[in-house]
This record gives structure tokens, sequence and C-alpha cells, in this order.
């Protein structure tokens, strides 16, 4: 079974930075797209940066230049850097990971969802 451990996140003053990040665990044979999304009350789940297997990234207009996304292909694993943060970048922040997994099969599952409070 794969599985998305997420680590990261907690309590932070404006303006201030945290990192999350995200590793990829089980049988894999091939990780494809990963990235952030997240989610405010009352609202939808939106994308926050996404990063191909080649290292391409793509940002939610209100993170761009802000955040920025890496990743280790070699621990399956990437890392959301966040600064400047605002009060409006609180929400529970969900990984991704697309891919196959040892059977063939492919996937697409979300991690379990870790809170990040800016507090104004």
């Amino acid at each position: 079974q794969v599985q998305l451990v997420e680590s990261g996140g907690g309590l932070v003053q404006t303006g201030g930075s945290l990192s999350l990040s995200c590793a990829a665990s089980g049988s894999i044979l091939r990780l494809n797209a990963m990235g952030w999304y997240r989610q405010a009350p009352g609202k939808q789940r939106d994308l926050v940066a996404g990063i191909s297997s080649d290292g391409r990234t793509k940002f939610g207009d209100s993170v761009e230049g802000r955040f920025s996304l890496s990743r280790d292909n070699g621990k399956n694993s990437i890392t959301l850097q966040m600064s400047s943060l605002k009060p409006e970048d609180t929400a529970v922040y969900y990984c991704r990971g697309e891919g196959f997994d040892g059977d063939y099969q492919p996937f697409g599952l979300w991690g379990q969802g870790t809170q990040v409070t800016v507090s104004s």
C-alpha cells in the first residue's frame, strides 16, 4: 500500500515562515506529480503548489513568489517552504501524490492533512 506522510505546519505569526514535508512510502513503481493543496473552513480545496517528476513547478496565484517547492526523488518526498505568511494562508494543507504502485496500478492519494495557522 502506498501512503503519504506529512510533517510540519503549526502556528506562526504574520510574516513568518514554515515548511511542510510529505513523503510517499510503500510499493511504488513510479511517482509522478506531487503537490500541496489547502482548504480553509467553508472553502474548496485549492492548489498551493505542484511539482512534476522532472522538477517543473506550478504555484497558485496567491502564493507565487512567497512559497517554494522542492522534490527529492530518491526519498519520494517534497518540501514546501512558506515565507511571508499571511492570515489568509491559514488552512489545512494536504499533500497529493500520483503514480503507479508495485502492481502497476495507478494511484492518486491524499495525505491526512496538517494545520497551518497564521496569526495576525
